[in-house]
């Protein structure tokens, strides 16, 4: 039993025809056919069931799925590794929208002063992608808000955060030390898309309080709900530290929870079994060492009240 072995199996399992596992693999059909024959031989169960002119893995086959996939990652992993020594380092970094607008652009500059000769490559997207790519091995760090759900993934807090409700200065909420939460019914509210960890925040809080949300915007750019919100006289919930230089100027006015129900943190994931380079040692380094002041300290700003709110798993 070899990679390849594994290899090909991964791709049946994955498109349910030796034809087109053959395909991706620019190899004979028989030559597939054979190598599910010889892993079937070597374990002694039956992997796919054959009917109807398509292949249906069997359990036996979906729990030596499981681990091929793992193995083969690790695999590539270490000739990817083996390749490179000697040769230009590189880290992929993902980050979503939030972490990547408040805290990417520094912490690369910062990382490129401490390892000059290491390439890098960023790309910004919401939890629920920057999760798909890491496991995928598309990116060997994340930097998210929201919360990761595959448990092949290592998740550490690192900055603290903590949403706010933001408003135009005209808006009949600006001003006011102190908001009930049934005042946020029917006002609209310029949102981050679906699979955003600040939304999803958000909503779970919106629902346990029993209170219905109105999606008047739904955005993937922090600066185009800024815009709904001084322009269109939306309410957003969004990171403090996005907002920070709207409200200090007095462009914005920041509401904060009262219950903290909104305070999180940024964190950094990576695939469990991955090895750590000297690069994303470095780069986990860096945010540790990031300042964690609250940036609205000292700022105006209204309180948010509910005493109604029923207690969930994220309390």
């Amino acid at each position: 039993m070899t990679i390849r072995h594994l290899k090909l199996f991964i791709a049946v399992a994955e498109t349910g025809k030796m034809s087109a596992a053959a395909a991706r693999y620019f190899i004979s059909q028989p030559t597939v056919s054979q190598a599910i024959k010889e892993l079937e031989e070597h374990y002694g169960v039956l992997l796919f069931e054959r009917m109807m002119k398509r292949l249906y893995i069997t359990e036996a086959g979906k729990q030596l799925l499981a681990y091929a996939r793992v193995t083969v990652r690790q695999f590539d992993e270490l000739d990817k590794h083996m390749f490179e020594v000697g040769h230009a380092e590189s880290l992929r970094i993902g980050a979503t929208i939030t972490v990547g607008s408040c805290l990417l652009p520094r912490l690369l500059n910062r990382f490129a002063a401490v390892r000059p000769g290491v390439e890098t490559f960023a790309c910004m997207n919401n939890t629920k992608a920057i999760e798909e790519q890491l496991l995928e091995a598309k990116l060997d760090l994340g930097l998210v808000e929201g919360r990761v759900q595959s448990p092949d993934l290592v998740n550490l807090p690192m900055v603290k955060d903590y949403l706010v409700l933001v408003c135009a200065p005209g808006h009949r909420l600006a001003g006011r030390r102190r908001i009930s939460i049934k005042e946020l019914e029917n006002e609209p509210f310029a949102m981050r898309e679906a699979g955003s960890g600040t939304r999803e925040l958000f909503e779970q809080y919106m629902q346990a309080s029993g209170v219905k949300l109105k999606i008047g915007w739904e955005a993937t750019c922090p600066e185009v709900i800024k815009k709904a919100v001084l322009e269109n006289n939306c309410l957003a919930v969004m990171s403090a530290q996005l907002v920070a230089e709207e409200v200090k100027n007095g462009r914005m006015h920041a509401i904060r929870n009262k219950e903290q129900a909104w305070d999180r943190t940024f964190n950094i994931v990576y695939y469990k079994n991955k090895y750590l380079s000297g690069s994303m040692r470095a780069f986990i380094d860096l945010l540790r060492e990031g300042d964690t002041d609250d940036v609205l300290q000292g700022l105006p700003v209204g309180m948010l009240v509910n005493e109604e709110r029923r207690p969930t798993a994220f309390d």
